[in-house]
């Protein structure tokens, strides 16, 4: 009987060590997967209340008197024998049926959780190319490939890795030489519709033209033009931006980082354990990403961790990441201590960290002066200067007082939208 309830004990640390677990796992899923993991808790709970209760009739049965052969089994308490577990444990006959019933439905509830975040990393990793890439290659792939070969678009090529976009650089080109060539089709479509067609801001507002073609044409040749060559400039330089902004949030991101690898460098785990961990980890979406290119180079292309540390400093687009392996790399090589790195770097970061802040603060004051300058107090001027206008009944380039307002709007409109657009760019993502 004292194994039975040791057994039982047992089993109950087991189920709340995994009750626990759950729960930390709870407050960083999505709402599906919290919704998954409080119907197996609540199971699991279930469950070690009728061990708890078979465990309270076992102890009422013990006593210092020796009984007689047969009756040393408490009675309404019998041994269970579950597939998988290494000893039995004693329940209630009450509640044998309930405990299997709770058993099998946290059974289904953790397979679905696993079956989802399985799905959800491969989604995550693993993605199809789109119809429009597929059909860009089947023309344009051996075109690209050559000019790959070539040298050309060698930047192209860089700022696509570091920007961690996932696509091929001979798709990403192939995709570009046919966006081009549609942006030219529409460029030319557009030139011979206001060839033949005028568009005007008062009724009639479609006509056809009356002035000479070749007139026209000298205005409307640059939607030939010019179209294409946007397009071309957007698809070549949206990998910089991208990168640029991927460096902006992964400098967001390491404060915080260097301080999780401190806290378990401490413990003296090995160097790539750390970053295992924090790879593995969701509280950091962009700083993973290039932690896992170095597990990558590690476990997959066999370099050792230093090497690794090396390689992906090159490939990182945050430079205060690359500077922060390449100085790890050199205090593993050199025997230093890396909790103590780690803290000196964190500190670092932390008052780089605390320097931004500041700055944001001084640009967000000077920009407010202007914004009560240009966006509040000129409006008011104008408007005034308006009522004298249509007071006076006095016409400025041929602009009623009404047409005057209604610009006045659109010009404050869109100094609002410059404005808020400029403060986004100047803030730190962090």
């Amino acid at each position: 009987m004292i194994e039975e309830i040791k057994h039982n004990i047992v089993t109950e640390l087991a189920m709340a060590h995994e009750l626990s677990g759950l729960i930390d796992r709870a407050e960083r899923a999505s709402d599906e997967e919290r919704r998954i993991i409080l119907g197996a808790a609540q199971s699991i709970q279930e469950r070690i209340k009728m061990l708890n209760r078979s465990v309270g009739s076992l102890l009422a049965s013990l006593s210092v008197v020796k009984k007689l052969p047969g009756k040393d089994k408490p009675t309404g308490v019998e041994r269970v024998t579950l597939q998988g577990a290494p000893t039995p444990i004693a329940l209630r006959t009450a509640d044998k049926e309930k405990y299997l019933t709770e058993l099998s439905i946290s059974e289904k509830l953790l397979h679905k959780l696993k079956h989802h975040t399985e799905v959800a990393e491969q989604g995550e990793e693993y993605k199809r190319p789109n119809s429009y890439v597929q059909t860009a290659n089947k023309f344009f792939l051996r075109t690209s490939t050559e000019w790959l070969d070539r040298g050309l678009f060698k930047n192209l090529n860089i700022d696509l890795r570091k920007a961690n976009l996932n696509i091929l650089t001979a798709s990403y080109v192939s995709s570009m030489i046919l966006s081009t060539l549609l942006a030219f089709v529409g460029g030319t479509m557009l030139t011979i519709f206001f060839l033949f067609v005028k568009v005007a801001l008062e009724p009639p507002f479609i006509s056809l033209v009356s002035e000479g073609y070749f007139v026209l044409l000298g205005k409307t040749i640059w939607f030939t033009l010019l179209i294409p060559l946007l397009t071309f400039g957007l698809f070549y330089f949206y990998p910089a931006i991208e990168r640029k902004s991927l460096a902006r949030q992964i400098d967001s991101e390491l404060p915080f980082v260097v301080i999780h690898m401190g806290s378990i460098a401490g413990s003296g785990v090995e160097p790539t354990q750390i970053f295992k961990i924090v790879g593995l980890s969701r509280d950091y979406k962009h700083t993973r990403g290039e932690i896992r290119k170095l597990l990558n180079q590690v476990n997959v292309y066999g370099y050792d961790l230093i090497t690794a540390l090396k390689n992906i400093s090159r490939l990182t687009p945050s430079t205060r990441l690359a500077e922060l392996f390449n100085g790890l790399a050199t205090t593993i090589s050199s025997g230093g201590d890396l909790k103590t790195f780690f803290e000196k770097r964190a500190e670092s970061l932390l008052l780089q960290y605390r320097i931004e802040r500041e700055k944001f603060s001084k640009v967000a004051e000077t920009f407010m002066d202007l914004y009560i300058s240009v966006v509040i107090a000129a409006p008011m001027i104008l408007l005034l200067l308006l009522i004298m206008i249509s007071v006076s009944g006095v016409n400025i380039g041929g602009l009623q007082p009404t047409q005057m307002t209604a610009l006045i709007l659109v010009v404050v409109a869109a100094i609002n939208v410059v404005f808020l657009w400029v403060i986004t760019l100047k803030q730190p993502s962090y």
